[in-house]
């Protein structure tokens, strides 16, 4: 499935401005000593990397949507500070799930840890390893912030709603899968807070907050709640069934790390004794056999259709709300294009 407009046309714009601030400080911090300039580059390699860039597309039309001038550079350092805070807690994420990829490369804990062991320093590696990513994504928090230091009060105001928001729901997330708490309701509310306010509703009033409006704030909650749920219930499929060469992640990865999503949990709800049993590995290394029956529950029991209606339904939900809202420019059409996109893909 092809990237839509939606998500090409500010995407430029952002990643023009992360390479300026980040080639930017990596110069002035590298001169004071190599060491700094390395935790830049670390940075600069996940950041550059790739992404779908869906924060600050969101927050792009957004604005848009408010009357907001694009050539205003206000917009592109929303955008740059949004996927710095993506890029933090994408360090953290990956140490906390034990990830060894990430855009189809090892990730920057693992990178490190591999650096430890082939030069023998001394200490464990592995804590090595977790330490300098830790400090790298604490270093992308920071420049996040940097970059939004004169925002108005009502962008400040989300911004820390955001921030908070998808702390609490990671936390939620950690517990969850740590207890085995597969309910529906503990699963949707992970998605709630961890994914459709973090990257949809809160960066879209914070781009139409910019431009010193806040009477869209309810009309883009309606529009951005029903994509951010669908976006995360894709990502659960995806997750569970998604091909390597085109997520970047292994197959089953979530499997593997016990996720307590709406799809396990409406499998589970439906399961027969039989299908339990294969259904409480989940959360275990599990092989490509055991991967393949779970994915075979998952189907007969319907959960997967169960989810595939709801996206379908959210999506739908989606479109509506953004045709009833009063949007400047061209903001309806990509906003809609980006609905669309965001449940259907692929990866």
């Amino acid at each position: 499935m092809s990237v839509p407009d939606a998500l090409t046309i500010p995407a430029g714009q952002v990643d023009e401005r992360l390479t300026d601030v980040l080639e930017g400080y990596r110069v002035d911090w590298g001169a004071l000593d190599p060491l700094f300039g390395e935790t830049i580059d670390l940075l600069s390699s996940l950041v550059l990397s790739g992404g779908k860039r869906v924060r600050p597309a969101m927050a792009y039309w957004g604005f848009v949507g408010a009357g907001g001038d694009t050539t205003q550079e206000s917009i592109s350092k929303l955008g740059a500070g949004l996927e710095l805070l993506q890029a933090f807690a994408l360090f953290h994420d990956d140490i906390m799930d034990g990830s060894p990829t990430r855009r189809g490369a090892p990730t920057a804990h693992v990178q490190a840890m591999a650096s430890h062991e082939a030069q023998g320093w001394s200490g464990e590696a592995r804590r090595y390893g977790e330490a300098v990513a830790i400090l790298a994504g604490d270093v992308s928090l920071v420049l996040s912030d940097v970059l939004l230091a004169d925002v108005n009060s009502d962008v400040r105001r989300l911004w820390n709603e955001l921030r908070i928001e998808v702390n609490l729901g990671q936390f939620l997330d950690v517990v969850g899968t740590a207890r085995g708490e597969v309910s529906l309701a503990i699963a949707e509310r992970i998605v709630e807070y961890k994914t459709a306010r973090y990257t949809i509703v809160r960066p879209l009033q914070m781009g139409a907050a910019l431009t010193g409006r806040n009477d869209l704030e309810d009309a883009l909650a309606n529009i951005g709640t029903p994509i951010g749920i669908a976006f995360q219930l894709r990502d659960d499929i995806l997750g569970a069934f998604g091909q390597t060469e085109l997520t970047g992640k292994p197959v089953g990865d979530d499997l593997r790390e016990g996720k307590p999503t709406p799809l396990l949990a409406r499998a589970r709800s439906a399961a027969t004794s039989d299908q339990t049993r294969l259904l409480d590995l989940v959360g275990t290394n599990l092989d490509a056999a055991q991967i393949a029956d779970i994915q075979s529950v998952f189907i007969d029991t319907g959960a997967v259709a169960d989810v595939e209606a709801q996206i379908e339904e959210l999506t739908a939900a989606s479109i509506d709300a953004i045709a009833r809202t009063p949007l400047s420019g061209d903001a309806a059409k990509h906003l809609t294009e980006l609905a669309i996109y965001l449940a259907s893909r692929n990866t």
